[in-house]
């Protein structure tokens, strides 16, 4: 990026009269919203409804953005502005930035077909991937330092796509379908969009795929799950299959459709959906440890492994895992002992640490988003003022701000030190 905004302190964004983005000069459609409007003030709505109101009398936000007209189902931050991505239900992608209060609408990347699930910022933040449910994609690249983002290019190669990943470093993402397929593109600013590779090694839906950082650019690998409990190492640029773990084969008798996967260092943790939680070395492409995280369940969907985060912090052994039921379970990563395990009253949608901390950040669909001491499980923070399930959520400002994506079409900003 050719302009880098550097971080200030809480009061003086409040304070500063110059904000990140000047209003006059950014994209037509961007609306010039100065003030977020006022909350509706409805007696009779309030009377008719008493757990709305004691939900906002209960809202320690700091801030909201409320341009969606329903569920918002993805959020994702710029890797170096104050500037945050939403995606929803209502078919549509909102830019808005974090620092100032209210938030700045910057643009609506219009043009999609559904509901839109999946998006990611490029490493250096010079583009914008989105995607929906109906199978299209969008670019979008960044002009005068972030205040203006212009269409790139689109694709329409598959019926749903599921999730899309952008390469931590190199000009690539990819994307998984329903129909298994998974898909990686080159983002070149002379050529557009240039397809590197298709492989259809899953036979049902691919649920998750994340690329490992490889020595040089000639290293390109990505690793994929599927609902056919298959996991797949890729060589993006031949399209070879490196290695394939099947069912039974593999995982010793297991046969789980796999729904979470992440990575720390040469080893990644994937996660089924009947709660079956399995380590990988990815050198060797061999199961290093496998567990079962749940038993004794009325329900078999609340065995559902819906969260998966490492801690990253070299001093702490640390893997959180979330599940359907509400059970927060943190793994001790030399033996794979439980070392703690928290209840949530509902399901939890996403777990994250923040940067080389053991502070664990995540995500319920009883509308809070919380901060944990994953040492010692205690409690650090509560956000409340949701009044449906936080499906997504983003950290901004080294943890020092949540931006939060509600099934209700409502962002909320928490600040917590």
């Amino acid at each position: 990026m050719s302009q880098e905004y550097p971080e200030r302190p809480y009061e003086e964004q409040e304070q500063d009269q110059e904000e990140f983005l000047d209003v006059n000069e950014v994209a037509e459609e961007v609306a010039d919203d100065e003030t977020a409007p006022a909350p509706e003030d409805d007696d009779e709505d309030m009377d008719e409804d008493q757990d709305a109101l004691e939900i906002d009398m209960s809202n320690n936000s700091w801030s909201y953005f409320d341009q969606h007209k329903d569920s918002i189902f993805t959020i994702f931050k710029h890797p170096k502005l104050p500037l945050v991505v939403t995606g929803g239900a209502d078919d549509t992608a909102y830019m808005w930035t974090t620092h100032s209060q209210p938030p700045r609408f910057v643009g609506e990347l219009a043009g999609h077909k559904e509901s839109v699930i999946a998006g990611a910022f490029t490493a250096g933040g010079d583009f914008v991937i989105t995607g929906d449910m109906a199978g299209f994609i969008q670019v979008h690249k960044a002009t005068k330092g972030g205040e203006k983002w212009v269409k790139f290019g689109e694709l329409e190669e598959v019926e749903e796509v599921l999730w899309i990943t952008a390469h931590p470093t190199l000009p690539y993402f990819a994307f998984g379908a329903n129909d298994g397929s998974v898909w990686v593109y080159q983002i070149d600013k002379s050529s557009g969009l240039v397809q590197i590779m298709s492989g259809f090694s899953h036979s049902l839906e691919c649920n998750g795929g994340v690329f490992f950082e490889g020595k040089d650019e000639n290293d390109l690998t990505l690793i994929t799950i599927s609902e056919d409990g298959t996991i797949v190492n890729w060589n993006c640029f031949t399209g070879a299959v490196n290695f394939k773990l099947l069912p039974h084969t593999d995982f010793r008798s297991v046969e789980s459709p796999w729904v979470t996967i992440k990575i720390y260092k040469n080893v990644f943790a994937v996660g089924g959906r009947d709660g079956q939680l399995v380590i990988v070395n990815n050198d060797t492409g061999k199961p290093v440890h496998s567990l079962k995280t749940l038993d004794n369940v009325d329900d078999i969907a609340e065995l559902s492994i819906e969260a998966i985060a490492w801690c990253t912090s070299p001093e702490i052994n640390l893997l959180a895992v979330g599940l359907v039921s509400g059970d927060l379970l943190l793994f001790e990563t030399q033996q794979w002992r439980l070392r703690k395990s928290i209840k949530i009253d509902d399901a939890i949608t996403k777990l994250e640490f923040i940067n080389n901390t053991p502070t664990l950040v995540g995500s319920s669909m009883n509308g809070k988003i919380y901060k944990w001491d994953a040492r010692t499980g205690g409690e650090l923070f509560a956000g409340v003022g949701h009044n449906m399930g936080v499906l997504d959520f983003a950290i901004v400002d080294n943890g020092k701000k949540l931006v939060t994506a509600g099934d209700e079409g409502v962002s909320l900003i928490f600040h917590h030190e």
